[in-house]
């Protein structure tokens, strides 16, 4: 009797979260996602695509558990993995097909996949799903054919339709197909892929597309009815890499579709692949971060070479990585972007532009002291109620204020380290905000060497930016 209250009990739970839990959709103005209530929804992502294939149970639930902890929102993984995923057994022994068919699924293989879906939307998270890495619709990649692709538009359309069907009632799923690879050469294979999936699940999901680095979604794309939004993969190359070119590019696109980085530089990964360069760091995921969102993105991906690949010294590593996963759970780069997300949270949402015509004076770009700047308001006009700058180092710069129309200004710096905000002070408003990196406002020791300058209509009361 008492187990079958406990399990009564669970149910109610269950049907409880599930009746909260949102699909997300495209907002009105093409810019952003939200909520199928219209709550906006910042993409913090992080890329765990080996998760479904070399995690057990009790790993996701911590791996999972730790990354909501930490403010993402989104984690990106892979159904058929990149590490042998066709013929080396997920965690539980089994492979994802029957002989290597995707017409002829594992029952088994996708009760884990089942697991993490629930697990993650227990969690609040999303799940942005692919189906398959890019590998596998390449000739010569079935291990029985030779010369023969595991997909085909045949078996892909069938696949997408499987996925559609066994998942269309589930909320917090975004289909991404690709994999780190060019659409064009396998465009067939992908388009009755995405075909599958809508017949399956009548539309429930949006749909968009991973690339290879330093390329995008959109050259292939942009004008297909199944790409809700653009995903750009910057890469691992050079420090200071102008990934904010890349995002406003697809940003000022015809038809508006939403844009994000979805796989800039890894934290702890080789600089250009090899360590021997030295590693990304903290510092370059913020720039990376903060330049993307400043430019017009939606939201952001992190991603740590320890990580994606749920490294644990087994000998399947890849990309020379310094530790095992869950050391790297805790890396400074992880604990640091939720502060963009609650910054970003505590101004007007939907309305944010980028306008870079708002800076005054020499900005170079392609430089590490690059400056990017965004609002909220139309473009053109003169009715914002805040103005946003990062600038990867205090320096001097000038900023046209006259798109506030109130007669008076709240200056904040926010340091993207810790998510503390430093007043400035109130000032009035006439028409250029100036600073001078000769300015003892910050000091040693207070941060750095990044910093966001907040500039708030002071007659709009709003809180301290991340608040």
């Amino acid at each position: 009797m008492k187990r079958k209250l406990f399990l009564l009990t669970v149910a109610a739970l269950l049907l409880q979260a599930s009746g909260t839990a949102q699909f997300l959709k495209v907002s009105e103005n093409q810019r952003f996602l939200v909520s199928s209530q219209g709550e906006p929804f910042f993409w913090l992502g992080d890329t765990g695509w080996e998760m479904l294939h070399r995690l057990d149970r009790q790993e996701m639930e911590h791996y999972l558990r730790d990354r909501a902890g930490k403010g993402f929102t989104v984690i990106q993984t892979v159904i058929v993995s990149e590490i042998d995923g066709l013929t080396f057994p997920n965690r539980e022994g089994h492979l994802p097909f029957v002989d290597f068919d995707p017409k002829d699924p594992v029952e088994e293989y996708f009760d884990l996949v089942d697991y993490a879906i629930a697990k993650a939307e227990e969690m609040g998270l999303v799940l942005a799903l692919l189906p398959t890495w890019h590998r596998y619709v390449l000739p010569g990649s079935h291990p029985l054919e030779n010369t023969q692709a595991v997909f085909d538009p045949v078996n892909a359309y069938a696949y997408g339709l499987f996925l559609g069907e066994r998942y269309k009632e589930v909320p917090n799923i975004v289909w991404v197909l690709g994999g780190d690879w060019p659409a064009g050469p396998q465009k067939e294979i992908w388009d009755a892929m995405a075909l599958g999936l809508e017949d399956g699940e009548e539309g429930a999901h949006l749909k968009t597309y991973h690339p290879r680095g330093q390329q995008t979604s959109s050259t292939w794309l942009h004008q297909s009815e199944w790409l809700d939004f653009n995903m750009v993969q910057t890469g691992h190359q050079a420090p200071s890499f102008n990934v904010y070119d890349w995002i406003s590019n697809d940003y000022y696109l015809t038809p508006a579709k939403p844009v994000i980085n979805g796989e800039p530089s890894y934290e702890e990964i080789g600089i250009w692949f090899n360590p021997v360069n030295s590693r990304h760091g903290d510092y370059e995921i913020r720039k990376q971060a903060y330049w993307s969102v400043f430019a017009g993105a939606f939201g952001h991906t992190y991603g740590n070479n320890n990580i994606w690949q749920m490294n644990n010294g087994d000998g399947a590593d890849r990309i020379w990585p310094n530790r095992s996963w869950d050391q790297a759970l805790d890396s400074p780069g992880a604990k640091q972007l939720i502060h963009l997300r609650r910054l970003m949270e505590s101004r007007p949402f939907l309305t944010r532009i980028p306008d870079q015509g708002l800076l005054l004076g020499d900005n170079p770009s392609h430089a590490s002291d690059h400056i990017r700047v965004t609002r909220d308001g139309s473009v053109g006009a003169s009715d914002a109620t805040y103005i946003m700058a990062y600038t990867p180092y205090y320096k001097s710069f000038k900023i046209n204020t006259g798109v506030i129309p109130g007669a008076r200004l709240q200056v904040w710096w926010y340091n993207p380290r810790t998510g503390h905000a430093y007043p400035q002070g109130i000032m009035d408003n006439d028409g250029t905000f100036e600073f001078s990196n000769w300015n003892t406002l910050i000091k040693e020791g207070m941060g750095g060497p990044d910093w966001v300058v907040v500039i708030d209509d002071a007659s709009a009361g709003y809180k301290a930016p991340g608040r």
